[in-house]
């Protein structure tokens, strides 16, 4: 079996913790979500187009919930020469660890930041381009509004917010659909039901997804002008927001 395979909830547990990004997940992490988020390389190389178009000299990016820094990593391939700096952001200390070890990797003239911390803590300013890749939906509910109105104000005239999000339905035959569509992706992917049901637990208290209407009232309600969604499968969703 190979070290990095996710297998974390494979053996019948007791009792089930509540989800961490903690040192065992970022060990399997690149495994994890390409195994559970249907389209995830499709989300990750066209955040790097988008930078492309949207990225101008002299400004920051910010990758907000970083993680291994996969999205970082596509933004810094296309913005090559621009003079500008990628602040990357997560508050798991592993996460922080072995996205170094990505980007170091790869030889770029974007000089990246990395901050292990509280996206809610961080200052925004002359942004071209925000990501938050899978990463609102682990903040509390009631957080949600004053991040996006920070990052509506931290973001040049033109810039552009990403935002990709499980999503909810509320039509109860489409959630039930999309949802069981979503567990057949994982099956396929050589998930157990058991593994199914046990990240399941983990994750109920700690992920809490809102509906594509909330986001983009939320989105419009901070100043956004202009929201689309740009990518959907199943219950998976990519927004683009531009001031």
């Amino acid at each position: 079996m190979n070290a990095s395979q996710d297998t974390i909830y494979a053996q019948p547990s007791a009792h089930i913790s509540d989800f961490q990004f903690d040192n065992r997940v970022a060990g399997v992490f690149s495994d994890m979500i390409r195994r559970s988020v249907p389209g995830y390389t499709q989300i990750i190389n066209t955040i790097g187009d988008f930078a492309n178009r949207f990225v101008i000299p002299n400004t920051q990016i910010y990758d907000l919930g970083c993680s291994l820094g996969a999205a970082t990593l596509s933004i810094r391939r296309q913005i090559q020469g621009r003079q500008c700096r990628i602040i990357a952001v997560d508050n798991s200390e592993s996460m922080i660890a072995r996205c170094q070890e990505n980007l170091s990797a790869y030889v770029s003239d974007t000089d990246v930041d990395l901050v292990c911390g509280d996206i809610r803590d961080i200052d925004i300013q002359n942004a071209s381009l925000v990501v938050l890749n899978f990463t609102l939906q682990f903040l509390p509910p009631e957080d949600r509004d004053a991040l996006i109105a920070k990052i509506y104000r931290g973001l040049n005239p033109g810039g552009m917010l990403v935002l990709s999000e499980k999503i909810r339905f509320e039509d109860a035959p489409i959630q039930t659909l999309l949802e069981e569509q979503h567990l057949d992706f994982k099956r396929a992917n050589g998930y157990s039901e058991l593994e199914i049901s046990q990240k399941r637990s983990a994750l109920e208290n700690v992920m809490k997804p809102d509906t594509l209407n909330t986001h983009q009232q939320r989105l419009t309600s901070q100043g956004f002008s202009h929201f689309s969604l740009w990518f959907q499968c199943f219950n998976f969703a990519s927004m683009v927001a531009i001031k």
